[in-house]
């Protein structure tokens, strides 16, 4: 069960792995080491160069040797993580990072995942191949020579075998290393990846925000000597429990008498959490706040904010050396005390987001047998709380230049004079036109399937709706219909019973460009059976609309006593009668429940030839003549109604959507229903 304890760890995280070349070559261990400690040197030099005045939100791009080992089966590399918190412009500047580093050291091989596995194949997952998948990519992407490098199967399809899809990574590496040209990932997936690294490492200012706010002294001089302090401070505060909103209660570390104006950068992540985060000073603590419609009421807003932030980093740090876990290595924690520790409710509702407790009912034996192991644990490797809550090394940071500092307020408020100008945050404010350019740049081009000047209307609606409704799916949940016979055809031929409902039987072709096809049958014997027996069931309903004719001179009468056929005699089944009349006996009660109601008028109808619509609105429906009789207009309701699901979407994802997307029909152009037009 440590193997379970080990692995809890936060999802918003992005780890990397660097393979440098040439280590192969070298034969005894110190050799090995001294090589990584000078790629090491290098990496470190290039990223202080990158990252220049980078705030990162969490933690920052960092990279450590990793000795191989015999258990260790990756070879001798370089290996980092980063928590990316709430920004994730921090996952995708370490990928441009990671993409220049291929660049600029000579063979170097990279693979970076997160949380999601292999997420560069999901930013670009409109042009993977069809075998594309969770299941057969991983430990086949990597970057090399500042490109994208996806390494494929021998023979271009998904083996069949499971054990044939997992590739090792010491064999992709020397795969991309040895044939780059066919590793590379196609051109779309590039650009795809391109895109969405676009403008680093001019983007790192354009998401960066200045603004002035009232703070305390000490936090002004904090902040000018490291302005990435800022981060830890937000995010503490916007994180705050209530044992974090006590100490802001008091204010005990930064007054309110010393304050003074301060131009502070933000990255637009953090001064957007700040800016929506609501907090009320209490008397106690001597902070009071202007009235909310004062000019100066945001400066003096976010000021406090942040001097609460900083007041939770010191807190949780004293905290935190009160337990023995502060700079030194951190001593283990008696189990009695684990309950008292910062840190621990945070590790316990990792472990049940993850699953260990298994569902078992608190108080159980089972359920306590596996507390115990769990504090056991806690108290034997996280002690100090570092791996819980990181963010108490900035709060150990703060309090010790707070130690030594030595204040010139009158020279600080002399420079607070001359503050640049604040930056626009109109950029806060989004409308919903804009909300929806942005999806539309962003997921649009891909997703329209439709050929330019193409509308779609109620026939081609219910054609693809009928198509989808027609169409057998897998296990794996709801598919749709492939366009191209031949894609079916292959399709169906792998993924284990996925077939049209309307046949028995298909046949596999080659490309219909190479001009030649293999006829091959593929037979289902239970496809087959089921059709059989369906035309063996099969019985001429009773025409139930002249209920004063003659039996003797129906149609039916004359088949029998032509003695043509008669399938009763085929298959004389007293069940199939009895399920027939049951039925019949239901569905008369039903129209007789429903005939006192307007449920009938809910429904378009097919309109006659020569009749208008409101015509056929005036008339009785009564089933007493089957001349007046008006067949339901099938497809007209299926289209109104799903415009109606899609207006009480208001613009988001809903049934609607997620339905029709998939087919290339765009409801933006359907928003409006056929009814409206002649209310207007």
């Amino acid at each position: 069960m440590a193997s379970a304890l080990e692995v809890v760890q936060a999802e918003d995280f992005v780890e990397y792995y660097l393979f440098p070349q040439g280590l192969s070559d070298l034969r005894t261990k110190e050799e090995i080491n001294e090589s990584l400690r000078n790629v090491f040197s290098l990496i470190s030099c290039f990223a202080s160069d990158h990252k220049g005045q980078y705030i990162w939100h969490k933690d920052p791009f960092n990279v450590a040797p990793v000795f191989g080992e015999e258990a260790d089966p990756l070879p001798p590399h370089l290996h980092g993580t980063a928590h990316f918190g709430d920004n994730i412009e921090d996952e995708w500047f370490i990928v441009y990072l990671l993409l220049q580093l291929t660049k600029d050291i000579e063979g170097l091989v990279v693979r970076v995942i997160d949380s999601d596995g292999e997420f560069l194949l999901i930013e670009a997952a409109d042009y993977l191949p069809p075998w594309a998948d969770p299941e057969t990519c991983g430990q086949r992407v990597y970057l090399y020579q500042g490109e994208v490098h996806f390494i494929p199967f021998t023979d271009g399809k998904r083996p069949e075998n499971e054990s044939k899809q997992i590739i090792s990574v010491s064999s992709a590496i020397d795969r991309i290393r040895s044939s780059p040209q066919i590793t590379r990932a196609s051109q779309p997936i590039q650009d795809a990846i391109n895109d969405r690294i676009d403008g680093y490492p001019e983007k790192i200012k354009e998401n960066l925000h200045r603004t002035t706010i009232h703070v305390p002294a000490e936090i002004s001089v904090l902040l000018k000597d490291n302005p990435s302090l800022i981060a830890p401070a937000v995010r503490a505060f916007c994180e705050r429990d209530p044992i974090d909103k006590r100490a802001c209660r008091n204010m005990i570390h930064f007054r309110p008498e010393n304050c003074v104006m301060a131009s502070v950068v933000f990255t637009r992540c953090l001064y957007a959490m700040l800016c929506h985060e609501k907090a009320v000073p209490e008397k106690r603590s001597g902070w009071s706040l202007p009235p909310p419609n004062s000019p100066t009421f945001n400066m003096y807003n976010l000021g406090y904010k942040v001097a609460c932030g900083f007041e939770i980093l010191i807190d949780r740090a004293k905290k935190l050396g009160a337990h023995g876990g502060a700079t030194e290595s951190p001593s283990t924690l008696d189990v009695s005390d684990v309950m008292q520790d910062r840190g621990w409710n945070m590790y316990l509702n990792s472990l049940e987001k993850k699953g260990y407790f298994k569902n078992l009912l608190e108080g159980s034996k089972e359920h306590n047998a596996l507390l115990e192991k769990a504090k056991e644990f806690y108290a034997r490797n996280c002690a100090s709380s570092s791996k819980i809550m990181p963010d108490s090394s900035f709060g150990q940071e703060v309090l010790s230049k707070l130690k030594d500092f030595k204040l010139d307020l009158e020279t600080i408020k002399r420079e607070s004079q001359n503050l640049p100008k604040p930056d626009d945050d109109s950029w806060l404010d989004i409308s919903p036109e804009e909300v929806d350019l942005m999806l539309k740049n962003r997921y649009g081009p891909m997703k329209d399937k439709m050929k330019k000047g193409q509308t779609p209307n109620q026939n081609g609606l219910a054609t693809a709706l009928g198509d989808f409704l027609e169409y057998m799916s897998g296990v794996e949940g709801a598919e749709f219909p492939r366009q191209e016979s031949s894609k079916l055809s292959s399709k169906s031929s792998t993924s284990g019973g996925k077939m049209k409902k309307s046949g028995v039987a298909s046949t596999q072709g080659t490309d219909d460009n190479e001009g030649s096809v293999d006829n091959r049958l593929n037979f289902d014997p239970e496809g087959f059976s089921c059709a059989v027996q369906n035309i063996l069931d099969f019985v001429i309903p009773e025409d139930s609309w002249d209920m004063n004719s003659d039996s003797d001179d129906s149609d039916i009468g004359s088949y029998e006593d032509d003695g043509e056929m008669d399938l009763n005699e085929i298959n004389p089944s007293k069940r199939k009668k009895q399920t027939d009349a049951e039925l019949k006996q239901y569905m008369d009660q039903m129209d007789h429940e429903l005939a006192n109601t307007t449920l009938a008028q809910s429904f378009e109808k097919k309109v006659k030839p020569g009749t208008s619509q409101d015509d056929d609105d005036d008339e009785d429906d009564t089933f007493d003549d089957v001349e007046n009789f008006q067949p339901v207009d099938i497809d007209m309701n299926a289209l109104k109604n799903i415009l109606e699901s899609y207006q009480a979407q208001l613009g988001g994802a809903g049934p609607a959507s997620n339905l029709l997307g998939p087919m290339g029909v765009h409801l933006e152009k359907l928003a409006k229903k056929p009814s409206d037009e002649n209310d207007n």
